[in-house]
């Protein structure tokens, strides 16, 4: 029997407000734990819900518990328990998953937030299962591991609260109609499922930090989630330096987070960032995360590359003090190693830092024709920037203004517009 607060049951709102604090905390945790028993995160999400409806039930009238994930875990166990027993092959299975039930129904809270179970790590793997749309692997993730309501997705993302839920219900659909099995894989599936899961967190990040849509430049809230789900993987996958790679990529960007936008939210140019404003913190844990990286020994992934091109500007204490040769030998390095054309015209950036913007523009001029850079609106930009750094302002300003016209992000359409009109 879970010991309650002495305090007395409090408000209905404040026990509600604890309740879903918790609930968001531990939401994963319970998730996984339930889908391990039944295996179908479809069910397990439901019977996690069950658990809150029933402290939702309870708490106010009996007090919070002192331990509330524990008690809303253990509630979400035996219902699980209750659900297997009543199925029809229990029978059958009785020998074997008996002890399995037995131990899972009385398993203690985890002793704290750090000491996560492989049971996330399944659910993370289940969740990001490369069967499933990207679209819709973000959107199941951010709901089971993320703890985000469906709503909250939907407001992040800037679509419809019903194409959310279709795309959550389609895809637990999907999982269980596939028998895909509640597991972390191995060998060559694992690999190829851990690239699925590292894209999934990577997308949700960007999307945090330079929205594509909407009034906003930044979206902290997915920026935290990503960068929260990028540590757990890391540290429930030690010997993977890819995911090292990724956390120290986002702690990198996570640090500089206060310096992007001005006080009315407008867009902060790297070279106009104030740098006291970057997170220490941050930056100290993405270069240890890096470290962890390279520690797992052989040439360094994407997301490990990124990192430490992210590593040269923090590194810099001045815009001035960039390594910008590094920084463009690095981006050669990630051309070769994950070609796309959006990495090439990163890489003409650090180019035309290192040699110049002649040597950078026909590298940019270069990309015209691809098709994947067709509606890019930072193609234009960075070709105004070039002809404006080479004297060619008309040039410029006509790109800058293609760029606006193709942005759809309010604050950098206002950027590229103001960009232009302040050529000379």
């Amino acid at each position: 029997m879970t010991a309650h607060s002495t305090d007395g049951a409090g408000p209905p709102g404040s026990v509600a407000r604890t309740l879903d604090t918790v609930f968001r905390l531990e939401s994963a945790r319970i998730i996984a734990t339930v889908a391990r028993i039944v295996r179908d995160v479809g069910i397990a999400e439901e019977i996690a819900q069950d658990a809150l409806l029933a402290a939702l039930e309870q708490w106010p009238a009996e007090g919070v518990p002192d331990r509330p994930g524990a008690w809303l875990t253990a509630t979400a166990k035996h219902r699980a328990v209750d659900l297997v027993r009543r199925r029809e092959t229990y029978a059958r299975k009785l020998a074997e998953a008996g002890r399995e039930l037995t131990e899972a129904s009385h398993d203690p809270e985890p002793s704290g937030p750090g000491d996560i179970d492989d049971d996330v790590l399944r659910l993370i793997f289940t969740a990001c299962h490369p069967l499933l749309s990207a679209e819709a692997r973000t959107a199941l993730t951010l709901r089971l591991v993320g703890g985000l309501r469906t709503d909250e997705i939907a407001r992040a993302f800037l679509v419809p609260e019903a194409t959310v839920a279709q795309r959550i219900v389609r895809a637990k659909r999907t999982l269980a109609k596939a028998g895909v099995p509640f597991e972390v894989p191995y060998g060559e599936d694992r690999a190829a499922r851990l690239g699925s899961v590292l894209e999934v967190i990577y997308l949700i990040f960007n999307e945090g930090y330079a929205a594509t849509t909407g009034d906003d430049l930044l979206r902290p809230a997915l920026c935290e989630d990503a960068l929260r789900l990028a540590r757990v993987l890391a540290a429930l996958t030690p010997k993977e330096a890819e995911a090292h790679g990724l956390a120290a990529l986002l702690e990198f960007q996570a640090s500089r987070t206060a310096a992007r936008t001005g006080p009315e939210g407008e867009p902060v140019l790297l070279a106009d960032q104030n740098r006291r404003l970057w997170n220490r913190l941050l930056i100290r844990r993405g270069f240890a995360a890096l470290e962890r990286a390279v520690e797992q020994g052989g040439a360094l992934g994407p997301y490990a590359l990124q990192a430490a091109i992210a590593a040269c500007h923090a590194r810099a204490a001045a815009y001035e003090e960039t390594d910008w040769a590094r920084i463009a030998a690095l981006y050669g390095m990630l051309a070769a190693r994950a070609p796309s054309p959006v990495v090439e015209l990163n890489r003409a950036v650090a180019v035309s830092m290192a040699e110049g913007p002649a040597e950078a523009l026909r590298i940019v001029d270069a990309l015209a024709a691809e098709p994947a850079l067709r509606g890019y609106h930072l193609l234009p930009s960075v070709r105004g920037d070039l002809l404006g750094r080479l004297g060619r302002t008309d040039e410029a300003r006509a790109e800058f203004e293609r760029a606006a016209g193709l942005a759809r992000n309010e604050r950098e359409r206002e950027l590229l517009l103001r960009r232009a009109g302040e050529l000379p």
